[in-house]
This record gives structure tokens, sequence and C-alpha cells, in this order.
């Protein structure tokens, strides 16, 4: 069956690995900037888009360099809840059935918001989206490396506080190299003992040994990125057999200077090699894609065919942070869509 942008927009799919303050609307970005008085580089919504995206960087701090924009205007609860809102509607516009937003509300505090406070009004969004579109969402709150493991362990107690009532895992996200996750284990051990869902950005911005000390210190349940698992072959085999999932992200691991180029990303030989693997987006605004934008660069560049990119598609529903029956409920809505498509 051919490959067509059309047919990916139409195929069903889960992102499990998206930043809610990396995937503003530009033109929503002016707005709230325009409203809260905070400077911009441009003012037009597509010389804006064209400058958030990071098409020059060399690296994963670089990268990160370009949310400093974004977080002046999401210091209030009703841009957060409004960011929420149209990721999720964006998302449902693509089929996507499935999404999990994650983000860090101790960015989201400098006007006085509390990340409690930050948190509830992401949920609103979500609820709101849910309400009106055909998709289900879940929220991940994020710890960040680069910061004081004390603040790590503040924000893991607020994610394990919501469990069950909208958050469904931790994460441990920023600057990765000379922050390893060994020391945030405290906070991580605590998510643990709460048994909610963990995962990590690892592999990305530094060696494999990033990704084993996710595993062994933050008991990550699935890995971010995970690029450079391929330099360990020892441990690729401990997380294929363990059947743990990389949530990757092409268009970004360019962008941050992981892989050279999108012809020699990794995921076509973990695919091959049978590990399981999501397609996700990152950042819709700093890295300028889309959900189907990664399905397609995988199938134009690593030449993923129609049943690999089901395949695909199913694995990230599989991995998805949901109890075990609603999760088998949701495979069947999906795989009938599914069956629609042939």
């Amino acid at each position: 069956m051919a490959v067509t942008r059309e047919l990916l927009l139409a195929l069903p799919k889960a992102e499990l690995h998206v930043h809610l303050d990396g995937s503003l609307r530009p033109a929503t970005l002016i707005e709230l900037a325009r409203e809260r008085g905070q400077p911009l580089p441009v003012w037009e919504p597509d010389a804006l888009a064209r400058h958030m995206v990071a098409s020059d960087t060399r690296s994963l701090e670089e990268y990160l360099a370009h949310f400093d924009t974004i977080l002046s205007v999401l210091q209030d609860a009703a841009a957060i809840e409004r960011v929420a809102y149209e990721l999720a509607e964006d998302n449902a516009r693509e089929n996507v059935r499935y999404l999990e937003v994650r983000f860090s509300p101790a960015l989201n505090t400098r006007d006085g918001l509390t990340p409690a406070e930050a948190v509830d009004a992401s949920l609103r969004g979500l609820a709101r989206a849910e309400e009106r579109f055909s998709i289900d969402t879940e929220l991940i709150v994020c710890g960040l490396r680069n910061l004081d493991p004390s603040t790590t362990r503040m924000l893991a107690d607020l994610a394990v506080s919501y469990k069950g009532n909208g958050v469904v895992a931790f994460d441990l996200a920023g600057a990765e190299h000379g922050h390893p996750a060994k020391e945030h284990q405290e906070a991580f051990q605590a998510v643990a003992n709460a048994e909610l869902g963990v995962t990590a950005h690892a592999g990305e911005g530094d060696g494999p040994d990033s990704i084993r000390q996710a595993l062994r210190y933050c008991h990550a349940h699935r890995i971010g990125h995970g690029t450079r698992l391929r330099e360990d072959t020892d441990l690729m085999r401990y997380v294929k057999d363990l059947r743990i999932p990389l949530e990757v992200c092409i268009t970004s691991n360019v962008q941050t200077g992981a892989v050279p180029s999108y012809d020699e990303h990794p995921i076509r030989s973990y695919f091959d090699q049978g590990l399981v693997v999501t397609l996700n987006t990152d950042n819709r605004l700093v890295s300028g894609t889309t959900l189907t934008d990664e399905y397609w660069k995988a199938h134009r560049h690593l030449g993923f065919t129609w049943p690999e990119l089901q395949q695909v598609a199913h694995m990230g529903f599989q991995s998805a942070f949901l109890p075990q029956a609603e999760k088998v409920a949701l495979l069947e809505r999906v795989e009938l869509e599914m069956g629609g498509l042939l």
C-alpha cells in the first residue's frame, strides 16, 4: 500500500513525548506576549514560526535555549490552560487518539503561580479539549536535571499527589551532560514507592550510561529518546528483553546533534532488531514538526513501510501509561480504525 501524507494523517496515533512549553501555536505566542507585555523577536506568525525552530542548533543545550521566549508568556494559569487546550486540539486534528503532555511546573512560578496551580491549569485545558474532541489525554510532570535535587523531590511529590487525577507519570528532563540521573534518585524512589509511571530523558545529550542511570536510579519504565543506546550492545539487549519503550523524536534528535541526519537515525535498526519504539514530536514549535511529519520522515528517510508504521503506531498505544483495562479498550478502538484504512 502506497504511503502518503494523507494516509499517515488518517492513521490513529499516540503521542507520548511532547512538551507543553515547546508546542505553542505561533499566533498564540504572539497574542500571549502582547497581552502580557513580553518582547518577541518578530511579530508575524509565519516569521515567528521560522525563528522559533531550532534549525541552527548543534547541541541539546542550544536547543533548550529556545524555551526562554516561550516561558516568558507561560507564567499564569490562563495562558497554561489555553496552551494545553490548543495542544490537544492540534493533536486531535491529526488523529492522535491518545496524548501524554509533559512539562515542569517549576518553570511557571516567576510571577507567583504555584506548581500545583500550573498543573491544575494544564489539566483544565486538557479536560476541555477531551470534551470537545475525540482524544484521550494525560499529564506527565517533569523534574529537571539542572535544578537542585530538592526541587526534583518537590515535583515528584506533586506528581504523586495527582496520581489518579490526571497525572500518570514523572519524568527527568533538562540538560543531560554533566547532570547525572543518580543525583535525583531520592525523588524517583518516592515515585516508585507510590507506583506512579516513570519516564526519563536519556541517551540524547549524553551517552548510554545516562540510559543505564535512568533505569537503575530512576526506575524508568520508558526512555525519552534513547538515541545513543546503540553504543552499548549489552544495554541495548537489556532494553529489548525487558520491552522498555523508546520515545523516539527524529526531528529534534537531528536538531540537538544526537544524530547527524534523518537518514542516519537509529530507529530503523532499533525496530529491525525488535526493540519497542514509538514516534513522537518532542516540541511542535521548537522542532517545527507534527506527529504526521515524524511518521512521514520515518517513511521517506528510513524506509518504514505502511505495515511497519502501523506497527509503530500500535506500539505507541501499547506503551501508554494507562491501566491495562483502559489500554485494551483503547487498542480495540484503534485497531478497528486502522482496519478501516486498508
